[in-house]
């Protein structure tokens, strides 16, 4: 937390320095100070690492001073495509290309996050871990996102430099939560028929009997996607009511105090992925060499590193002891 009041203090006062002095060009330093923030709570919101945010902006915005950053807010060279927002005309591959205008730097950070999360050919990116910037700037690349062979390259260089893997951690440890905008409502806006709860850090809404896809985009203002996405389930997968509907990323692990789930009944991982809201891929991490074939009843699964071994021993105990006076039951 106290990192993040001292990105938060020193963008104030970078803003107040260039205002005061009228400093005409702003360092790549100053840039990241400005913008950290933004990008780790679209991280939080997303799921894109803020160190590919970040380096991406300084990047495509010549560190905010490009004149499509200065005049169109636009800090990540997006053309117009289906844009029917403001538009900004700029020389790039050809002389006078359409490029989107934004009323403010965080609108532009916000369109970043929904092109990545919207268009099908960066689907890919999001089956990337959060924390590998490598494998991100590379996937950015090979996707299309610049024609520059060396693009992968200079992400990476000005991640590494400027040590921004540093916010991506931030993010995965909890500290950051995701950016309020007017798709992510503390309270259901108005006309909603869901109540929105928190888990783990993360809101969601139960369903209730007719919902769809396509209904819950329209009343809690999602983008295409996010549902099953968010949810981990086949787009155009049934709903049933009752069903934990996530709003924004599920975590890496199970908020604090929740170190395991011991199996009740029929469960599988996918239910406890959601019950805790964990990424399912994370939560096959965490029990690797733990959870092999189908749960059983009274199986441990791991919801965070680091679990106390000597309480697994003893459930672990309690169960075989609890099991053996059923058989005895039963035999006799």
């Amino acid at each position: 937390m106290i990192m993040r009041r001292t990105i938060l203090i020193s963008a104030f006062l970078l803003l107040y320095a260039l205002d005061i002095y009228g400093q005409d060009k702003i360092t790549r330093e100053q840039y990241i100070d400005l913008y950290a923030e933004l990008a780790m709570s679209e991280m939080a919101r997303t799921g894109i690492p803020a160190s590919i945010t970040l380096a991406q902006g300084c990047l495509e915005s010549d560190n905010g001073n490009s004149r499509l950053a200065v005049e169109g807010k636009n800090h990540f060279g997006i053309k117009c495509h289906d844009w029917t927002g403001r538009k900004i005309k700029h020389d790039d591959d050809e002389r006078n290309e359409c490029f989107r205008k934004y009323g403010s730097d965080k609108e532009s950070y916000m369109d970043h996050s929904e092109f990545l999360v919207t268009k099908s050919r960066y689907a890919a990116l999001f089956n990337l871990p959060e924390d590998d910037y490598k494998a991100w700037a590379k996937g950015l690349k090979s996707a299309g996102y610049a024609t520059s062979n060396k693009y992968a390259d200079l992400l990476i260089q000005i991640i590494e430099e400027n040590e921004l893997y540093k916010y991506d951690q931030l993010v995965l440890a909890g500290e950051v939560k995701p950016g309020r905008d007017p798709r992510n409502h503390p309270l259901p806006p108005p006309g909603a028929v869901h109540e929105i709860y928190i888990n783990n850090g993360i809101e969601y809404v139960l369903a209730q009997a007719g919902d769809t896809e396509a209904s819950l985009r329209r009343e809690l203002d999602l983008y295409p996607g996010e549902v099953h996405r968010y949810n981990e389930f086949e787009k155009g997968s049934p709903i049933d009511e009752g069903m934990v509907i996530y709003l924004q990323p599920k975590r890496r692990h199970a908020e604090r105090g929740y170190d395991y789930h011991v199996v009740v009944g029929y469960e599988t991982m996918y239910d406890i992925s959601q019950k805790y809201g964990i990424k399912l891929k994370y939560l096959y991490k965490l029990n690797e060499g733990n959870v092999t074939g189908k749960l059983q009843k009274g199986d441990v699964v791991y919801l965070r590193k680091h679990v106390n071994e000597k309480v697994l021993f003893r459930i672990r105990e309690e169960n075989n002891e609890r099991q053996d006076e059923i058989r005895m039951e039963f035999d006799g």
